[in-house]
């Protein structure tokens, strides 16, 4: 495998480690779709506010979203859109 100098093995887990759990999933999959609020985000994956804000500084943390503050809302967007193809390939690999 190779792997660019500057990337070391602990921080590409730690970035699989944070899209682990299916609510992260399903809040990268929305947010594939454009920008969305805390409000909407906790709305879609049925947990409460604090939980889906636990997963969303997971995302954050690991460089897979960056977030916006606008009076009191949050907005969250894909930071890395690239993470979709990695959703393709594990389709691919739960399809064959």
């Amino acid at each position: 495998m190779v792997v660019k100098e500057q990337v070391s093995l602990d921080a590409m887990a730690r970035v699989m480690k944070s899209l682990g759990h299916p609510a992260r999933l399903r809040m990268v999959e929305e947010l594939s779709k454009g920008e969305r609020c805390v409000c909407v985000l906790t709305e879609l994956v049925g947990l409460d506010m604090s939980t889906v804000s636990r997963h969303l500084a997971m995302l954050v943390n690991a460089g897979v979203l960056s977030s916006e503050k606008r009076g009191n809302q949050v907005f969250y967007r894909l930071r890395t859109p690239c993470v979709m193809k990695f959703f393709n390939c594990i389709c691919e690999v739960l399809g064959s």
